[in-house]
């Protein structure tokens, strides 16, 4: 996402794959191409050892995996102590701040470096700029059921810029923003269908047991929730037609509209939903723990308790009669209402969810769904009739090797606002752009990104296509980042596929060498991500979408004055300011602005490689391999793969480390090392940076909490931990 690219989305993609396959709808800044950290701004590595010893060696020269906790605690323990301190801050600026000093401390530990985030690249497309829900947390911006396309002509930068800036207005207030009036006045026709790709399938169609955007990308045009951001980033009411908020701020009441009905996919009507339905999409979510229930520990009364083994009775999260839902809060929590345009809050069809075997309670799903219980049907990702659909479309079909259809919903309650008729996803596994790019100018789809690997950008400059339509399109909320394996599980798929070249000592000293912070900052430092970029974006857009930071820069600001800590910072301070104010304590050599080569500083990474040497001494051999595993049917991927490896081993000397390209030939196999990945124990790399988050709702914890331990956050399987 929510966006999670992965969703809760986080959002594991593969580089290349998004580059080639996926489109933004507006116009950014491109910055300058040749801008990098300045060598001479370095920190000194730490002299002496910041981390205590731990190996691992059984003794016996075999490699033996660590306690993930006491490995989580020597990386991130200040991460940790910091984040409890937000949380118990006393207003929103002073949390703000708070946060912005962990972030700080969670980009110096060197565990994980922010790399890009989504658009920034040349596209040419036929969608209206901004027609779906602008937001930058959430599922909103997945449904699509007021995309406008165009029906025959590309749009060009010059109608493209008019759009938007009808659309700036709009938000300030000036005028209305009516893409299709728009496009229709400028000499276009209207599309009524939409057909785009996809690389990796659901593997669920319960969109409340998932937490990743390749099932819920396809799910939340099926389904609908309290709430939906409009195009103008406005809250508005979706299936609670109203709310009201105590006086204390702890309790919510929603009124659910009436008359909405549970459709099969078929488009038979099923039954009438009503505020059960929420209720019971709340419980079947904390009971099937697919990774959502974490966002509302602490946040919602009772539910921690519940997950620890209490009483339904005690969750405050009821539907009081059959068009009122209650929520109560632990305290009163600003962004709560944010939160409401995320999966997690969902309905599910009570009545069809138990003719499907559904159960409730946490012992009772675990029993219904463990491996050889039978009964269980709900949510099946290979038959479309195990969920019902209240949305503006229904699912009909779903092939995990060719193509997923929604066709719209007649019947949905706001039929009039959904402008296509249908959606398709058609499958590519990226090893063929060349087919992709010639499909998108005979309209099978409606854009495509131009890059540079591909061979999509010098196409299209040769036939025209690109000084006639091209754009850079909006960078986004959503961040990816890549993660060092800090306790490795896993060195090969269970398949036999995408295997480890590594002998057990090397195996041993990549862990002791990671293990080692200083070690770790010398790989970040070397990362030149600008040049790795530069494979898929080409040389001129090779920076526009680097991200630096794991939170958007602008996500928040300070409403008032605040003072921390003995240092003060004034009202509308943006966030980056404040992490960079923190960071600048920490590590000289990262640049958290967006659109620049941040991290890399080659004469900082040799230096933090002679302080590992020394404090690593003769626990490990040299050189260190780290394993980064690629998916070779994508032109993009494997150019990327091969600049990373170029780029550490250019920098720090192949001598000291080997970056060994593991070949994954599917995305099946791919996606089994990273994306797909159940737990840290499971991560088949060494290096993984295909890992993406979109935020949730809107407040910066929304990205923080992933990195939190012991488990509860999600993202700490990309680093090898939980």
């Amino acid at each position: 996402m929510s966006k999670k690219i992965e969703k809760i989305v986080a959002l594991f993609l593969a580089f290349a794959l998004i580059f080639s396959l996926a489109a933004g709808c507006t116009k950014t800044e491109t910055n300058d191409p040749g801008q990098t950290n300045d060598p001479g701004q370095t920190t000194t590595p730490d002299p002496e050892p910041t981390e205590p010893a731990m190996s691992w060696d059984d003794g016996s020269g075999n490699y033996v995996r660590q306690d993930d906790e006491e490995v989580y605690e020597l990386a991130l323990s200040d991460y940790e102590r910091l984040m409890a301190e937000a949380k118990a801050a006393d207003n929103n600026d002073e949390r703000f701040v708070l946060y912005a000093q962990a972030e700080a401390y969670l980009l110096d530990a060197a565990v994980m470096i922010p790399t890009t985030t989504q658009g920034g690249a040349y596209t040419i497309s036929r969608v209206a700029p901004r027609s779906i829900p602008y937001v930058q947390w959430g599922n909103d911006d997945d449904r699509w059921h007021t995309r406008v396309i165009s029906g025959d002509d590309f749009l060009t930068p010059a109608e493209r810029d008019q759009m938007l800036d009808a659309w700036s207005k709009a938000v300030l207030g000036e005028g209305e923003y009516d893409p299709a009036a728009m496009m229709t006045a400028m000499g276009h026709t209207i599309a009524t269908d939409y057909t785009t790709t996809f690389s990796t399938a659901p593997v669920t169609i319960d969109w409340l047991n998932t937490s990743s955007q390749a099932d819920t990308e396809i799910t939340v045009q099926t389904v609908e929730g309290l709430v939906e951001y409009n195009r103008l980033g406005q809250m508005q009411p979706a299936l609670a037609t109203s709310w009201d908020i105590s006086d204390d701020g702890l309790t919510y009441t929603f009124h659910i509209r009436q008359g909405v009905k549970w459709y099969t996919s078929e488009g038979r009507e099923y039954a009438e939903l009503t505020a059960r339905d929420f209720e019971a999409g709340f419980h079947h979510m904390l009971d099937a723990a697919a990774g959502l229930e974490w966002l509302v520990e602490g946040v919602i009364v009772g539910v921690d308790e519940y997950l620890g083994g209490g009483s339904w009775d005690d969750v405050g999260y009821k539907a009081t009669d059959d068009y009122t839902l209650t929520v109560t809060l632990v305290q009163p929590t600003s962004y709560f209402l944010t939160m409401l345009s995320y999966s997690v809050f969902l309905p599910i069809c009570d009545s069809f969810y138990r003719a499907q075997g559904g159960v409730y309670g946490i012992e009772e799903f675990a029993a219904a769904t463990a491996e050889g219980a039978s009964g269980y049907s709900f949510g099946q990702a290979t038959n479309v009739a195990s969920q019902v659909y209240c949305g503006p479309y229904l699912l009909q079909q779903l092939n995990k090797d060719s193509q997923i259809l929604v066709v719209k919903n007649p019947n949905y309650w706001n039929a009039e606002t959904t402008t296509l008729n249908s959606i398709k996803w058609i499958y590519d596994d990226g090893s063929n752009p060349d087919a992709i790019y010639n499909d998108t100018l005979n309209g099978t789809y409606a854009d495509v990104t131009l890059g540079a690997a591909s061979g999509l950008l010098a196409k299209a400059q040769a036939d025209g296509n690109f000084d006639k339509y091209a754009y850079v399109s909006d960078t986004t909320s959503t961040s990816y980042f890549g993660g060092l394996n800090l306790n490795r599980g896993t060195f090969v798929l269970e398949n036999g596929n995408c295997a480890s070249p590594k002998d057990e000592a090397a195996k041993i000293s990549t862990a002791n060498a990671l293990g080692n912070k200083n070690f770790r900052k010398a790989m970040m430092h070397a990362f030149d991500k600008g040049t790795q970029n530069a494979t898929t974006r080409g040389e001129e857009l090779k920076l526009t979408n680097l991200r630096n930071m794991y939170t958007h820069p602008e996500f928040v600001q300070l409403e008032n004055d605040v003072t921390v800590g003995g240092e003060s910072f004034a009202a509308g301070t943006m966030y980056g300011d404040l992490v960079a104010h923190y960071l600048a304590k920490l590590d000289k050599d990262i640049n958290i602005k967006d659109g620049t080569n941040g991290w890399f500083a080659p004469e900082a990474a040799k230096q933090y490689l002679e302080a590992a040497k020394a404090e690593l001494g003769d626990t490990v051999s040299y050189p260190i391999q780290i394993d980064v595993v690629y998916l070779s049917t994508s032109e993009g991927n494997t150019a990327q793969a091969a600049a990373y490896k170029a780029v550490i081993e250019d920098t720090l000397g192949s001598e000291n480390v080997q970056v060994n390209l593991v070949e994954a030939t599917t995305t099946e196999d791919y996606y089994a090392s990273g994306y797909r990945a159940d737990n840290g124990q499971a991560g088949n790399f060494d290096m993984f940076y295909g890992s993406g988050w979109g935020p949730d709702f809107g407040d910066p914890c929304t990205y923080l909490d992933t990195f939190l331990g012991l488990g509860a956050g999600y993202m700490t399987k990309v680093i090898g931990l939980f």
